[in-house]
């Protein structure tokens, strides 16, 4: 976050901060995690994983997080169908496929994750979720290690990948994966660019193995012009919207990451540099 965006943030909060400074330039120092001296920020500087906490806090509260919940429903509701019917001036309804019969996982179950399937609960969707180490989230099937990732894939008619980018996830999205999972299944990405192989999802667009993809996330970002995602008629691009970061949602959770810390309790959103996320 830019040191003018921290001013912003808390600005109509100032009688709650006395060292307005300091966290201004906290925030300011979120941005540039990975080079952070704490000792440029005095003894009760905060540390490293408090910084990108923050960060994490400011750009991602679950909160904000709606364009899964719409993408996923975009897709159900057959939306790319209607898109193309109404460009080629058809009128033809399409059969309504009912909430419970179509089951929606989620790839990675962090603090964004678990929001999401939150989020879908209202709609009547069988939910399951997959990640690296096991969580428990109540109404929801659970999917830990690699090892269970098929079983994940083939019951799971829209995915969500809301992984973190490392080594081991980079290109996850890919011909295999797609092969995996039921025929004619949906793909929403809201994770990074580089999990998907973007020859493998045109691929799959185009032979059947996917309906139709949802891209809020893409390499690079902005795609060129002339790039054939830009016309596939079975993806709907977003350009990397699915969180936005507004003072009147973040003031208070990152206030609250800052009071967390001052007051030496867990943090939510801390990276482990070792992981990657």
């Amino acid at each position: 976050m830019r040191r003018v965006g921290a001013r912003r943030l808390v600005a109509h909060r100032r009688e709650q901060l006395a060292d307005i400074d300091r966290i201004e330039v906290v925030l300011g120092a979120a941005e540039i995690a990975a080079d952070l001296d704490p000792a440029l920020l005095g003894d009760d500087a905060v540390d490293l994983g408090a910084a990108q906490a923050l960060q994490h806090a400011a750009h991602a509260h679950p909160r904000a997080r709606a364009l899964e919940a719409r993408a996923v429903l975009a897709l159900h509701r057959d939306l790319l169908d209607f898109i193309s019917q109404q460009k080629q001036q058809v009128w033809r309804e399409i059969r309504i496929t009912p909430a419970k019969r179509r089951r929606v996982g989620v790839m990675g179950l962090g603090q964004l994750g678990q929001a999401v399937l939150e989020r879908l609960e209202a709609f009547g969707f069988p939910r399951l979720g997959w990640n690296r180490s096991l969580r428990e989230i109540e109404g929801v099937t659970c999917y830990a290690g690699i090892d269970t990732l098929p079983d994940f894939l083939a019951q799971t008619d829209i995915l969500v990948c809301l992984l973190p980018l490392t080594d081991e996830t980079r290109g996850i999205l890919n011909a295999d994966l797609f092969a995996r999972l039921p025929r004619g299944a949906c793909l929403v990405n809201v994770g990074r660019g580089p999990h998907l192989v973007e020859a493998d999802v045109l691929a799959a667009l185009d032979s059947g193995v996917l309906s139709g993809a949802v891209l809020d996330v893409t390499d690079p970002e902005p795609l060129p012009a002339g790039h054939p995602f830009w016309s596939h008629p079975r993806i709907l691009l977003t350009p990397h919207n699915a969180s936005m970061t507004t003072p009147d949602t973040a003031v208070d959770y990152v206030l609250d990451v800052i009071a967390r810390h001052r007051r030496g309790e867990d943090l939510p959103g801390l990276v482990d540099r070792s992981r990657g996320y």
